[in-house]
């Protein structure tokens, strides 16, 4: 893991660069030398998750989550994997959870994937001939087919969650959209409001939980970051023509944050020769917090599919 450099900030604010005698803390002011971290290219710090098998694991998979949330919130998912003997890491991303930055903000979309990039290059070190995957939810699976196409042959699969592909129609119509690009450049840090948790999972219990954490930016949406999202999907509508990759991808057909039709432009935009959709009719958009039936569904899909991918991928890693 790279090194902190020695670049202190407050607990107050985040972004501001106070006295050197200070350790840098998180948001939740929490010291960094007490906690797994990073420091990316641009000199913030990032909380890093690590869920690590007992041996040397088969396989490496980077879990990428959504908007407003954290990587602690892919806990099950993540133990799941890692029973199938593999290392599973992540990060919150910029402005997000207990990384620092100004909450739900980024100069700009690639810094994401630039992050994402470079985590990975940091735990490839220690494991060079073993595969890698990727896993992204909602905005983290935009992340994540960006990363891939970037780096077009070093990922041995991907699982989509959700991805966001294509927005909301309702949440992004013409209208909206030349309104959100207007006020970019007077008034980018207006609210553009909440995320409505309703309109997450069907579970309720789940929906509590995520009202009720604290780690999850539960403030409105700023304009700025709204714009981030809309180049977002440009840039992956530019992107899916480039993945050639072995891909799940799990959607819910009453998603209202991102749209369900992207899920099947994606599979006829794609050239890969091995590509799974599977769709979950009535189901919201977090489908690994769903009602039971689908959130086990998801799971086991994620499970068969890792464990063919993963027999494959060593096969081919073999001498």
């Amino acid at each position: 893991m790279q090194k902190p450099r020695l670049m202190e900030t407050g607990p107050k604010d985040p972004c501001r660069m106070p006295e050197a005698s200070s350790p840098r803390r998180t948001p939740q002011n929490v010291p960094y030398q007490d906690l797994p971290h990073l420091v990316n290219a641009d000199g913030q710090y990032l909380f890093c998750r690590y869920w690590k098998p007992s041996g040397t694991p088969k396989a490496l998979i980077f879990v990428s989550h959504g908007a407003g949330e954290h990587c602690g919130r892919y806990d099950e998912l993540a133990q799941m994997l890692k029973r199938l003997d593999m290392l599973v890491f992540a990060h919150d991303h910029v402005g997000h959870g207990q990384s620092e930055g100004e909450r739900m903000v980024v100069s700009d979309f690639q810094v994401f994937v630039r992050d994402l990039l470079q985590h990975v290059n940091t735990v490839q070190k220690d494991y060079p001939e073993v595969p890698v995957f990727l896993l992204g939810h909602s905005m983290g699976g935009a992340i994540s087919i960006l990363a891939a196409a970037e780096r077009p042959t070093h990922f041995s699969g991907m699982i989509l969650i959700s991805p966001l592909i294509l927005a909301n129609p309702e949440s992004a119509s013409t209208l909206k959209v030349l309104a959100a690009k207007l006020l970019n450049f007077v008034l980018p840090n207006i609210s553009l409001g909440r995320i409505d948790s309703s309109v997450l999972s069907r579970n309720k219990s789940e929906v509590d939980l995520y009202n009720s954490d604290p780690l999850i930016c539960h403030a409105g949406v700023k304009v700025c970051f709204g714009i981030q999202l809309l180049n977002a999907v440009s840039r992956v509508e530019r992107a899916m023509p480039r993945l050639t990759l072995p891909f799940l991808l799990l959607q819910g057909s009453a998603d209202r944050l991102c749209d369900s039709k992207g899920a099947y432009l994606l599979m006829e935009s794609s050239p890969s020769q091995d590509k799974t959709l599977k769709m979950y009719e009535g189901a919201y958009h977090v489908l690994h917090k769903e009602l039971p039936e689908v959130t086990n569904s998801v799971l086991h899909e994620i499970n068969t599919w890792v464990s063919h991918r993963i027999a494959v991928a060593g096969a081919r890693c073999l001498p």
